[in-house]
């Protein structure tokens, strides 16, 4: 078998057995007398878009353009498991929903690296400014460094009273990486 190209060009090799059907697409567990292997290409990273003629951004871009599975991630608040608020605080609330983004994207077999737009409902703009420096700490201690665009919103209310801040996620998925879970709309 040729050895594989640079680096992050290939992906692990996969198994790949087609069972004799009808159905072009059944595969059965592969014996090991007929694995047959194939190099799956890695889909280019999100590409990050900061045009010179803007402002050079801190904590975000501009713009970011990829191919793959698109992942909506509806708006979190700083809920746990049972749906309850329980922190206090812009910090400890944009905290908790971050990891509450970051939890629903995993299940879709993504990561923060995959996010594309992201967009934060805040009660009060002016505390959210007054508080960026510790927000991006908050930020990359969930999200990690991957900035990607960002939309900020001053909004009067959220659907739960006690929601001081609701965070929204696009990602996209590349082309040949971690399969979705089975079972799910999208890999039955």
């Amino acid at each position: 078998m040729p050895p594989c190209p640079p680096p992050k060009t290939c992906a692990p090799r996969v198994p790949l057995v087609a069972e004799a059907s009808s159905h072009p697409h059944r595969h059965r567990p592969a014996n090991k007398e007929d694995i047959m292997t194939i190099a799956q290409p890695l889909a280019p990273p999100l590409r990050k878009i900061n045009p010179p003629e803007l402002p050079r951004p801190r904590g975000y871009s501009h713009a970011v353009a990829g191919t793959g599975t698109f992942v909506f991630v509806s708006g979190q608040t700083a809920t746990d498991h049972m749906g309850k608020v329980t922190t206090v605080g812009l910090l400890l609330q944009a905290r908790q929903a971050l990891r509450n983004v970051r939890t629903a994207l995993a299940e879709a077999g993504g990561a923060p690296e995959h996010i594309a737009q992201m967009t934060w409902y805040v009660l009060d703009v002016d505390h959210y400014r007054a508080r960026l420096k510790e927000l991006g700490v908050v930020y990359r201690e969930v999200m990690g460094s991957h900035y990607p665009a960002m939309v900020l919103v001053e909004v009067s209310g959220l659907v739960d009273p006690a929601a001081i801040v609701e965070i929204s996620a696009t990602a996209i998925l590349p082309s040949g990486g971690q399969p979705l879970p089975a079972g799910s709309p999208l890999n039955p």
